[in-house]
């Protein structure tokens, strides 16, 4: 399980020109699911997500959390993120899981966030054309990937 961590000042996403969610300060997180991801990777990866200590202190040092800013998540399924780009120009998407494995899990990590964090997030929708807008604040971007975890 891939995540792109993206600390915002602000971020939405739209489906048919229909807000679907929106958040102020906090993480847009770019979720990637690939065949061998278990219930182990969404309760390790939403745990270390939540402790990401990357919001700034009164020293201008990244030194808090989610909580310690009172922040909220946007979480956006992506596919993409497992994208190969080893042969040709076009990429292959062949170790992202099938809907049949990432739905169930892209929704297990929704309620993990939201277990962690202490209250609801804010989602896209899986599988659907969505336009993402965020303003990165740093800006800072941090990659997690759940199966990198020494």
């Amino acid at each position: 399980m891939i995540a792109v961590i993206q600390r915002v000042s602000h971020a939405s996403v739209s489906i048919d020109n229909q807000l679907k969610g929106q958040i102020e300060t906090g993480f847009l997180i770019l979720l990637g699911i690939t065949h061998a991801d278990t219930r182990d990777d969404v309760e390790w990866l939403s745990r270390k997500v939540i402790g990401m200590r990357i919001f700034n202190d009164a020293d201008d040092k990244m030194n808090l959390d989610l909580a310690a800013v009172n922040g909220d998540i946007l979480l956006i399924s992506q596919f993409t993120l497992h994208a190969s780009t080893k042969k040709g120009n076009r990429p292959s998407f062949i170790e992202a899981a099938r809907p049949d494995v990432a739905i169930p899990l892209y929704e297990a990590m929704i309620t993990q966030l939201e277990a962690d964090l202490g209250k609801p997030i804010q989602t896209g929708s899986f599988g659907a054309d969505m336009k993402v807008s965020l303003l990165n604040d740093g800006p800072v971007t941090i990659l997690i990937d759940s199966k990198n975890r020494i």
